[in-house]
C-alpha cells in the first residue's frame, strides 16, 4: 500500500457524550478497535440499566477487526465487551489489572473461556497489521490506564483515553510524560484526547492531597465512619484504608462492585500490607468507633448500597445521631436529585453529611484546562480530535486547540467518519451509529418499539378490555376491563360505563364485521380510548384480547393442542 490508502478515525461512541467510548482507526479494509464501553439509562428508560453503542458497522466488517485494545478497566470503556464481543470476536487485549476485572464480566456472561484475552504491556508495543500499538502509562482514577501510541503509515496517532497529571498518584506510576515528549518530537499525526473538564481552569488536583484532607476531616470522630467513593477508584480505597487503620478503625466493604474491585486489584499487586477487610454481617460485633464502612452508591444509584442504608433498607446496616457520612466523589450533572433525596434521609435521622461542595474530599481523573494545553505542548499534534465529552465540551477543546496553535482541530459526532490523512482531516461519510439497551439477556433498539411502548406505558399508563364472543359475534360474558395508572376509579363507576359502552358498540356492528376478529377489536379499541381520553385527557397504551368461545372456535383450538 502506498500513501494514498486513506488513515480514518470513526467514533461509534464517547463523542458528543460523556461515556459508552468505542473508537476504530481503519486503514486498507482493516480496522483496529480501542475501547468498548456502557453508559447508565436515566429514568426516562425504564426498566433499563445499561445502553451500549450500536455496533453494527464493525460487526459488518468484522473480517478486517484485528483486535480491541481497553485503555483501562472503568465501565464506560470496557463494559460492553460482553454484550457486543459475539458480534465481534476479535482477540482483546489489556493489562493485568483491566482483565482482572474484564474475567469477571466475561465469566457473568459465560465468555470467560471464550473471548482470547491478550497481554497489554506498558512500553511493549502490539503488531496488528498495518498498526503497531505501544502503550504509555497515564494516570487516571483507576489503575494501568493505558495511552496508546498507535502507528501508522501516514505517522503516529495519540489516543489519550482518559487521563490527567498527577505528581503523585499513591497507586501506581505516574504519568510517563518522557514518552509523550518523544512522540512530540518524532511529529504526531493526531491526538485523540479527553475533553471532560474542558472547562475546568488549573489543574486536577492530587490522590495525595485528598489524603491529607480526608485525615484531617475523620480525625477525632466517635461515631461510625461511612464513605462512599466510585468503587473503581483503587487509591481512594488504599487512602480510606490507611486512614482507618491510623484511627484504629476496620474496615467493612459494602458492596459487591467493591468487593469485585478489591480482589482484582489485589491479584494484581496492589492494596499490599492492608488488613484484611471484613464482610458487612460482621459489622454488628465491633462497637461504632471502630468501624469504617466503604459503600458503594456514591451517585445515589437506588441498588447502590448508600442509598439502601439512608432508606434503613440494608439488611446488616443502620445508623445513629453522631456517625458521619462522606460522599468521596464528584456530583455527576444529572444525579443532583437522587442524591440530595438520600443526602436529606440521612440529616432528618441527625447524620453528619460532607460531599466535595462542603469539604475538599475529592480529586477528578480528568485533565484540566492546564493540563490539555501542557498535553498539546508535549506531543504537538497536526490534528487535534477531541472526545470524552458532549457538544459544549468539543467545540470548547477545538477552542483551545486552535489557541495553542494547532493546525487542525475537528468536531465529531458519534458515526462520523473522519480521515486523517493523506490531506486535511475530513469526515467522508458517516456510519450507523445508534444506542442499544441491554434489556436482560439482550439488546433492543434505544429508539425502538420495545423501549418506546414502555416509556409510553410509563407516562400513560395501559387500558385492556377482554371480550368472549360465540361463533356468531355475539358478546358471550359481559366485556372485562382493566386500567394500570389511567385513573382513580375506587368505586367502579368508570368501569362499569366503559363496560356498557363497549357492549353497545360490538352490539351495533353488522352481522358481517361481527365475524370479522379486527373488526371486533377496532370497536372496542376505539370506544376504550374515546373514554379514557375524555375522563382522564391521556391517551393510554390500549389493548383488546378477544376469545371466540363457540363450538367452532372450540375445535380450532382442540386441533392446534393436538398438534402441538
Amino acid at each position: 500500500m502506498d500513501d494514498t490508502t486513506p488513515l480514518y478515525f470513526l467514533p461509534l461512541g464517547g463523542a458528543g457524550e460523556i461515556g459508552m467510548n468505542l473508537a476504530l482507526y481503519g486503514y486498507g479494509g482493516k480496522w483496529l478497535m480501542v475501547d468498548c464501553g456502557v453508559t447508565f439509562a436515566d429514568p426516562s428508560v425504564p426498566g433499563i440499566d445499561l445502553i451500549t453503542p450500536d455496533a453494527s458497522f464493525i460487526e459488518a466488517h468484522r473480517g478486517g477487526l484485528l483486535g480491541l485494545i481497553a485503555t483501562h478497566a472503568h465501565e464506560d470503556h470496557i463494559g460492553a465487551v460482553a454484550h457486543l464481543w459475539p458480534g465481534l470476536g476479535c482477540p482483546v487485549y489489556a493489562t493485568g489489572f483491566t482483565t482482572s476485572v474484564l474475567r469477571r464480566k466475561l465469566a457473568e456472561a459465560g465468555l470467560e473461556e471464550i473471548v482470547p484475552l491478550r497481554p497489554l504491556e506498558p512500553g511493549r508495543a502490539i503488531e496488528l497489521g498495518p498498526f503497531r500499538v505501544t502503550p504509555l502509562g497515564l494516570t487516571h482514577s483507576i489503575p494501568e490506564m493505558q495511552a496508546l501510541a498507535i502507528e501508522t503509515p501516514h505517522g503516529i496517532v495519540l489516543h489519550s483515553g482518559d487521563w490527567k497529571l498527577d505528581p503523585d498518584p499513591l497507586v501506581g506510576p505516574a504519568s510517563d510524560i518522557a514518552a509523550l515528549r518523544r512522540i512530540g518530537e518524532e511529529g504526531a499525526l493526531a491526538l485523540v484526547c479527553d475533553s471532560t473538564n474542558v472547562f475546568s481552569p488549573g489543574v486536577s488536583g492530587s490522590e495525595a492531597a485528598v489524603r491529607e484532607s480526608l485525615r484531617r476531616l475523620l480525625a477525632g470522630r466517635e461515631g461510625r465512619l461511612v464513605m462512599t467513593t466510585f468503587a473503581s477508584n483503587v487509591a481512594r480505597i488504599e487512602t480510606l484504608a490507611r486512614l482507618a487503620e491510623e484511627l484504629g478503625r476496620e474496615v467493612v466493604l459494602v458492596g459487591r462492585s467493591l468487593g469485585r474491585i478489591v480482589q482484582a486489584a489485589r491479584e494484581n499487586g496492589y492494596l499490599h500490607g492492608l488488613r484484611p477487610f471484613l464482610d458487612e454481617r460482621e459489622i454488628g460485633y465491633l462497637p461504632r468507633e471502630r468501624v469504617m464502612l466503604i459503600c458503594t452508591g456514591c451517585q445515589g444509584e437506588p441498588r447502590g448500597a448508600m442509598a439502601r442504608i439512608a432508606g434503613g433498607e440494608h439488611p446488616h446496616i443502620g445508623l445513629s445521631p453522631g456517625d458521619l457520612v462522606v460522599f468521596s466523589s464528584k456530583i455527576i450533572p444529572g444525579n443532583e436529585r437522587t442524591l440530595y433525596r438520600i443526602h436529606n434521609l440521612l440529616a432528618a435521622a441527625g447524620i453528619e453529611v460532607v460531599t466535595e461542595r462542603d469539604h475538599f474530599v475529592h480529586v477528578s481523573g480528568h485533565p484540566s484546562r492546564d493540563e490539555l494545553s501542557e498535553m498539546y505542548r508535549w506531543v504537538r499534534p497536526r490534528i487535534a480530535v477531541p472526545v470524552h465529552g458532549e457538544t459544549r465540551h468539543i467545540m470548547e477543546h477545538v477552542r483551545l486547540a486552535r489557541a495553542l496553535q494547532v493546525p487542525e482541530a475537528v468536531a465529531l459526532a458519534n458515526g462520523d467518519m473522519l480521515r486523517l490523512a493523506p490531506g486535511p482531516a475530513e469526515v467522508v461519510e458517516r456510519v450507523p451509529a445508534g444506542r442499544l439497551a441491554v434489556d436482560g439477556a439482550h439488546l433492543v433498539p434505544l429508539d425502538g418499539g420495545v423501549v418506546q411502548e414502555r416509556r409510553r406505558l410509563m407516562h400513560n399508563g395501559a387500558a385492556q378490555v377482554s371480550l368472549a364472543l360465540d361463533g356468531d359475534g355475539r358478546l358471550a360474558a359481559p366485556p372485562v376491563v382493566a386500567f394500570q395508572g389511567v385513573i382513580h376509579d375506587p368505586n367502579g363507576a368508570f368501569a362499569a360505563e366503559v363496560r356498557a359502552a363497549v357492549r353497545a358498540a360490538i352490539e351495533r356492528l353488522p352481522p358481517r364485521a361481527r365475524q370479522d376478529d379486527e373488526s371486533l377489536r377496532e370497536a372496542a379499541r376505539t370506544t376504550l380510548r374515546r373514554l379514557v381520553k375524555a375522563a382522564t385527557g391521556r391517551r393510554p397504551v390500549t389493548e383488546v384480547h378477544l376469545l371466540r368461545v363457540g363450538p367452532g372456535a372450540r375445535r380450532e383450538a382442540e386441533e392446534e393442542e393436538s398438534a402441538a
